[in-house]
């Protein structure tokens, strides 16, 4: 009965890995995995951008392990702080270094001009047509003769300016 309520405090609380260790996998994951996101795979998720789903994606499991898998709470604590810092230094260097900015967004990309799908944008971002009129569906286009142009943003969305008059 007394192994019931017996606590670990020392296994709970101390690292079994070095703080630095566990900081420098974060990063390296962490950053190896934004740019996979940003530049690779830049579909839109749902409603989340890709590296906001990457960040809740990364905070839960650095969470899970601090609660079981690797040891201690300060662990995943340190791991989480990691993630969050790294997206918050990204998107502040995005804000505060203009020159930055095509290194850490991804650049728009026009599918769309004049009425016109450019067919070489959606082979790169291997958007289909069906995908594509899906999308302008959701934004209140029917007909691709009614778009003066739509880009795929860097975070997934789709943008769409109406010709004059539709």
């Amino acid at each position: 009965m007394e192994s019931l309520f017996a606590v670990d405090w020392k296994g709970m609380f101390v690292p079994s890995l070095g703080l630095l260790e566990i900081i420098l996998r974060g990063s390296l994951m962490y950053l190896a995995l934004f740019a996979i996101l940003r530049f690779i795979a830049r579909r839109q998720a749902g409603r989340f951008a890709p590296a906001d789903l990457l960040v809740i994606v990364l905070i839960a499991d650095a969470a899970q392990n601090g609660l079981g898998d690797y040891a201690s709470v300060s662990e995943g604590v340190v791991l989480v702080l990691t993630i969050v810092a790294w997206e918050y230094t990204i998107d502040w260097a995005a804000w505060r270094f203009p020159k930055l900015r095509p290194i850490l967004t991804a650049p728009s990309v026009k599918l769309v001009e004049n009425g016109a799908v450019v067919a070489d944008a959606m082979r790169r971002e291997m958007l289909t047509d069906e995908e594509l009129m899906s999308q302008l569906r959701q934004n209140g286009i029917e007909r691709l003769d009614d778009v003066r142009v739509a880009r795929l943003e860097g975070d997934g969305r789709l943008s769409v300016l109406k010709q004059t008059g539709a």
